[in-house]
């Protein structure tokens, strides 16, 4: 009980540092998940990274209800879950009412300013960071074939979906596939 507890806590802290929605807080779970808690590797983060992105619902939750079951099971899944959104609710609802209220204020458009800085800082981190574990995960023996590779699925994933307009899902099954057919001649 004291596991699911925790679990639920340290998913109540995110959820209140959570700015710049669901890619701007991959560093934060991270941090939370493997350097704090320890509760899984950066191997296994990224691979949970995975997972989020391949299953429908919002990242963040994803992410907490995954960690959540790790951690303590069916019930820290739920605890994980209800943590994650909790905070960012009751936040969300003031905020709202103080925007609403004061939106024309020098102070509020200032602060509304350096939020936007602060996500697009949080997002181009993470991108950086999955990007070169991409190219090059922790063990040091991949190829530079490989890495060719995974380049150039990266740059035609990024081709379908922002100038051939592709939705993410085909884009997923079809690099998935690709590295399906292509592992077997590579690997």
């Amino acid at each position: 009980m004291i596991l699911v507890i925790q679990v639920f806590l340290a998913f109540v802290r995110i959820g209140f540092m959570v700015f710049g929605g669901a890619y701007a807080a991959i560093p934060i779970v991270e941090h939370e998940v493997v350097v704090s808690q320890g509760w899984m590797s950066y191997a296994e983060f990224m691979d949970l990274l995975a997972l989020d992105e391949i299953t429908p619902g919002p990242i963040l939750i994803n992410s907490a209800t995954f960690v959540g079951m790790r951690v303590a099971g069916i019930p820290g899944a739920i605890a994980a879950t209800l943590g994650c959104i909790a905070a960012p609710v009751i936040v969300a609802l003031v905020l709202l009412y103080i925007f609403r209220r004061y939106k024309n204020t020098p102070l509020v458009q200032s602060i509304m300013t350096s939020l936007k800085c602060m996500a697009v800082a949080l997002i181009a981190s993470t991108m950086i960071k999955l990007g070169v574990a991409a190219i090059a995960p922790e063990a040091p023996t991949i190829e530079l074939l490989y890495s060719v590779y995974v380049c150039a699925v990266i740059a035609l994933a990024f081709y379908l979906m922002h100038v051939k307009k592709l939705g993410p899902l085909p884009v997923m099954l079809g690099c998935g596939l690709l590295n399906l057919l292509v592992s077997g001649f590579i690997l």
